[in-house]
């Protein structure tokens, strides 16, 4: 496992990747990457075997599970006949309460979106969904438990990829809508 600090006031490291010749990012990974460098965030890039489960990956990681952003998308029902996106990031000892979600759009039903419709809106492979939005249909939800710690954890849009980025850096660059989308975890589902 390999990890480089970056800040402001340093150069991005030969692990992260180059932009493209015409300057624009062609992966999520890239984008992502790219929007932290641009943005002056305080991040960590983590290489480790590549892991999109969130116990396991925090501890090839390094840190408490309380730490990572776990990351769903849900299928948001609101009327009979229109739904929307949300993606739910929530602490990786948690999990979504899918009643929260429903109660905060005033919607019918909510669900988890089909494994093709999350990969779709997140631009990422289940397993690396990143706690940011880079598609106007998912609307991205942060329960305010993950930002109480320093730093966030989190895949980079790849399996054997990681970041931890600086909390405060991580809301001004995201600007998610902070609302209480957490419930214990029984140890089963997101």
């Amino acid at each position: 496992m390999t990890t480089d600090t970056i800040s402001p006031a340093t150069h991005a490291p030969a692990t992260e990747p180059a932009p493209p010749a015409d300057g624009a990012p062609t992966t999520t990974s890239d984008r992502l990457l790219a929007l932290l460098q641009d943005g002056g965030a305080r991040h960590r890039l983590i290489e480790h075997a590549p892991e999109g489960r969130t116990d396991i990956v925090s501890e090839l990681r390094g840190h408490p599970l309380n730490q990572a952003a776990k990351c769903i998308i849900m299928r948001v029902k609101v009327t009979k006949k229109s739904s929307r996106f949300a993606l739910a990031v929530v602490p990786g000892d948690r999990r979504v309460d899918l009643d929260r979600i429903k109660g905060l759009y005033q919607a019918r039903h909510v669900s988890f979106a089909d494994q093709d419709t999350a990969e779709r809106l997140s631009g990422c492979v289940s397993g690396s969904i990143v706690p940011f939005s880079f598609d106007p249909e998912l609307e991205l939800i942060v329960d305010p438990e993950l930002l109480a710690h320093r730093e966030i954890f989190f895949n980079a849009a790849e399996l054997h990829l990681s970041l931890a980025l600086d909390t405060d850096d991580y809301r001004r660059l995201a600007r998610p809508r902070v609302a209480p989308v957490a419930e214990p975890s029984t140890g089963t589902a997101p």
